[in-house]
């Protein structure tokens, strides 16, 4: 049933990719394609804790960053192949995956997602792992505008794109390279969030005893 589960998502990320659906894509608040992906999320993440129980919220982690890199492997195989034709439809779809990646990320070091704050962190880590700087007062508020900064500011490397047919395997393989370092910034951010709110249960609980 997992891996039934993991393909039917994967092919749900892979039908975002056709021109209407890219389109619904684009004109999507960054603020509510997150809040809309939290229960997705949950389930994503509960789903791996019970298929890796023993395994550390850092290997967890990182099998949620494997699980991206394979849809951004794919995405930069098509993209490779057509080209510049289909830049910003591949620059959307990246934006898409990072921003769900890092939801995934969030969620299991157990952010409170539903809070304005978090949110707001969630899309400055996401600005600072491209190069954009903060994102959540001065940045842009729909998906489609993010990718377009992506590709001004040349957040995202296009070396891939330019190179039609030959360059498949090249775009793919750099899609595949950044997502893990979205992945790796992300896990170093909440680890540290992850450790001072335990730190914090500590003392609430010492406090509560009264040693």
């Amino acid at each position: 049933m997992a891996f039934y589960d993991g393909v039917t998502e994967r092919l749900g990320f892979m039908k975002k990719l056709t021109p209407a659906e890219l389109k619904k894509l684009g004109a999507l608040r960054l603020s509510d394609l997150i809040q809309g992906e939290i229960g997705r999320a949950r389930v994503r993440v509960a789903a791996l804790e019970k298929r890796y129980p023993s395994a550390t919220t850092k290997e967890l982690a990182q099998r949620l960053v494997d699980e991206k890199k394979s849809l951004a492997g794919m995405v930069g195989g098509v993209s490779g192949v057509f080209g510049l034709i289909s830049l910003p439809a591949d620059l959307t779809f990246m934006a898409y995956l990072q921003l769900i990646l890092l939801t995934d990320v969030a969620t299991l070091y157990k952010a409170n997602l539903k809070t304005d704050r978090a949110r707001g962190e969630l899309l400055d880590l996401f600005g600072y792992a491209n190069g954009l700087g903060p994102l959540h007062r001065s940045g842009p508020k729909v998906l489609g505008k993010l990718a377009a900064l992506l590709l001004a500011k040349g957040g995202m490397t296009t070396l891939g794109r330019a190179m039609p047919l030959v360059a498949a395997p090249i775009t793919a393989y750099l899609n595949n390279q950044h997502i893990q370092m979205v992945g790796e910034q992300a896990v170093r951010f909440y680890e540290g969030f992850d450790k001072a709110h335990a730190k914090a249960r500590t003392a609430k609980r010492k406090a509560a005893s009264g040693e």
